[in-house]
């Protein structure tokens, strides 16, 4: 790889060669800082060239990249270079009826191995004029946006979270209405799975089963539009919930396989949580064996993940959401010591925002003493945990969980939850 092509051809050309994506390498530089957090983000920028790494990183990328520092600063030199060279050629576009000045476009040009060929530069220049358009900043927000989405309710009812989105959706999908060059259409379809399919786990969580699969239909067109295996992978192991959580376990399952199969072998908070959906469908179903062999794997695959991959977002797959869905797998089996073991462990990581990740516990915590031959006690602590629900999380996921343990409750027990559900 030549230093000559810039820094961002360099840096990306490395990472790629290697079989890595943004997330994988920026983990590798993660590491590399003593486990500091390192922003994928950061890392697409500087591949892009919209920024440029600055002398504190030249070091790290080196080591990192397996090139000399000598060869990240002069890639870094090229690069702002050519950037000095666009905004000069630019500028001269501006100026209307009168040329560029051609003593400082050839002297920048000369710096740049371009010298002696102004007529190929200003035929770049027209090309780039064609190719360009205003939206880069549009785009740039919207990957800011999807980042930031992706955090989770963070304390945030469901509605509000929707509120906040719909202006970044009307924003997408005016430029999704737009021509764009191929590679910047395939940023912007990636940037709409992920915002699509945030969209879909909210309308999930909130109980609009048919909205919620509408959206992550559209999020799995523009995953595979975008290309993005990774995307993909997220998209089908995070639609499989619905079907799962809404009582078609078989369906979920087989979402989960097709989840997996796209995330592949390599680490992935994707395939993570796809194997975690296969071991609550199964289960669901009664296929005990086949349920234990996915908590196996699930374990392994949560086991590999590294610290960006576990993230606390709704893009990771944390250790709590870990805990959380295994102890549903073990609750439908019946295993409620292991069950108690996970609800304890999440419990541990629930930080307070997380009022329906605590429901959720509490509602599983109860199936599993109503396991152990104790209704009542199993009806008490369901009640508990609803009434102290705030009313703007009293419907979809949490009612159906408690809905579906209420039918497992007999007479005054049943009553006492039934009840409690009718008088929000």
């Amino acid at each position: 790889m030549m230093a000559s092509e810039g820094i961002g051809a360099l840096l990306r050309g490395i990472r790629e060669a290697a079989g890595l994506t943004r997330e994988e390498q920026a983990a590798v530089l993660q590491a590399a800082q003593g486990g500091k957090w390192f922003d994928p983000e950061n890392l697409k920028r500087w591949e892009t060239e919209k920024r440029l790494p600055t002398p504190m990183w030249h070091a790290l990328l080196a080591e990192c990249y397996g090139r000399s520092a000598e060869e990240i600063v002069r890639a870094v030199v090229v690069s702002r270079r050519r950037r000095r060279l666009h905004r000069l050629i630019d500028e001269g576009a501006r100026e209307e009826g009168s040329a560029v000045d051609r003593r400082k476009f050839l002297g920048v040009a000369a710096a740049t191995g371009m010298a002696g060929l102004p007529d190929i530069a200003e035929a770049r220049q027209g090309i780039n004029a064609g190719l360009s358009t205003s939206d880069s900043g549009d785009l740039a927000y919207l990957e800011g946006a999807f980042e930031r989405h992706r955090g989770g309710y963070r304390g945030r009812p469901p509605n509000e979270v929707l509120g906040q989105m719909r202006a970044d959706l009307d924003l997408l999908r005016e430029l999704l209405s737009r021509p764009h060059p191929a590679a910047v259409r395939k940023e912007l379809a990636r940037t709409a799975a992920g915002i699509t399919g945030l969209v879909a786990i909210v309308q999930h969580d909130r109980g609009d089963q048919r909205d919620a699969v509408g959206w992550f239909a559209t999020a799995e067109r523009a995953a595979r539009e975008s290309g993005d295996r990774h995307m993909l992978a997220w998209v089908l192991s995070r639609h499989a919930m619905v079907p799962l959580n809404y009582g078609a376990p078989h369906v979920a399952a087989t979402m989960a396989i097709r989840a997996r199969a796209e995330a592949g072998r390599l680490p992935s908070a994707a395939g993570a949580l796809a194997a975690a959906v296969t071991a609550r469908s199964l289960a669901s179903v009664g296929d005990q064996e086949g349920a234990l062999r996915a908590v196996a794997d699930a374990r392994a695959a949560a086991a590999r993940l590294d610290a960006v991959q576990a993230a606390d977002t709704w893009f990771g797959y944390p250790a709590q959401k870990h805990h959380v869905h295994l102890s549903q797998a073990f609750t439908l089996m019946g295993r409620t010591r292991e069950a108690y073991t996970e609800q304890d462990s999440a419990w541990a990581l629930t930080r307070s925002p997380s009022v329906m990740t605590r429901a959720l516990i509490a509602v599983d915590r109860a199936a599993c003493v109503r396991a152990d031959g104790d209704p009542a006690t199993a009806a008490d602590l369901a009640v508990n945990a609803w009434v102290q629900l705030p009313a703007a999380y009293q419907d979809g996921l949490v009612r159906s969980r408690a809905e579906s343990l209420c039918q497992s409750l007999p007479g005054r027990p049943g009553d006492t939850l039934r009840d409690a559900l009718a008088n929000p």
